[in-house]
């Protein structure tokens, strides 16, 4: 069966838009692990807009040492929360000030020097380490090379482009998943997957988890945060014939 993570960022921006303390997002993690959630993701930004860093240490205690992954930039001060937190995985992503949301994936090529001392630190801590990447082929082998432990690919490009242009998009997917898993790599994949896309990205070989959030959050504004989990879950199970 396909991991699925929830990606509880967007409890936290609406909480923030008002100078109260909820939503919370330790409370969304409980309720989402209740209804059939693997595991939770945060992602605390340098600009913390909208995960904190109460927000982490809360949601690890309620999460008790279920899976906690943390996304997060490749930068100093990142690394020495991880270290602290000691997440289940740290998935590392790009981040820019401007985006709204991740607009791409990781750059092994440039980031290739910071990432070959954080992989040792982090497996030292007991830490997995993923990279947020393209479905790129070059960059499959980058990661294995650097000794990741997951690679998981951005699906905002495929989510984007016209339903009729997604089937085109699939191809690279899958071949990036096969050389993965040929190299030893776990294969992930996340962002802007709804119930209704999310089927070709899990029906692809060797998916092991998926990462959801916005949909997630949103779809709880009419099915509620257990409905929407279990919706989301049903629809992966149902591409992969469960």
């Amino acid at each position: 069966m396909i991991r699925l993570h929830i990606n509880i960022d967007h409890v936290a921006t609406l909480r923030n838009q008002r100078d109260v303390a909820y939503p919370g997002p330790a409370q969304a993690a409980a309720l989402c692990m209740a209804a059939g959630a693997d595991g939770i993701t945060l992602h605390l930004r340098e600009d913390r807009r909208h995960i904190r860093d109460a927000d982490v240490w809360a949601v690890k205690e309620v999460l008790a040492g279920r899976v906690l992954n943390l996304e997060m930039a490749l930068t100093e001060e990142m690394v020495e929360i991880m270290s602290k937190v000691v997440p289940h995985t740290a998935t590392l992503v790009p981040e820019r000030r401007q985006e709204r949301t991740t607009e791409g994936g990781l750059d092994l090529v440039a980031c290739h020097g910071a990432l070959s001392t954080l992989v040792p630190r982090a497996r030292h801590l007991g830490t997995r380490v993923s990279v947020f990447i393209e479905p790129s082929l070059e960059h499959v082998r980058i990661a294995a090379d650097l000794g990741v432990t997951q690679v998981e690919f951005h699906t905002g490009h495929y989510c984007s482009a016209p339903e009729a242009e997604q089937p085109a998009l699939l191809p690279a997917f899958r071949q990036a998943a096969e050389l993965a898993a040929e190299l030893g790599l776990e294969v992930a994949a996340g962002h802007g997957l709804t119930v209704d896309n999310v089927g070709p990205i899990a029906a692809l070989p060797h998916m092991a988890e998926l990462n959801i959030g916005h949909a997630v959050i949103a779809d709880s504004l009419f099915y509620g945060l257990d409905g929407a989990v279990r919706r989301f879950r049903a629809a992966m199970d149902q591409a992969v014939g469960g």
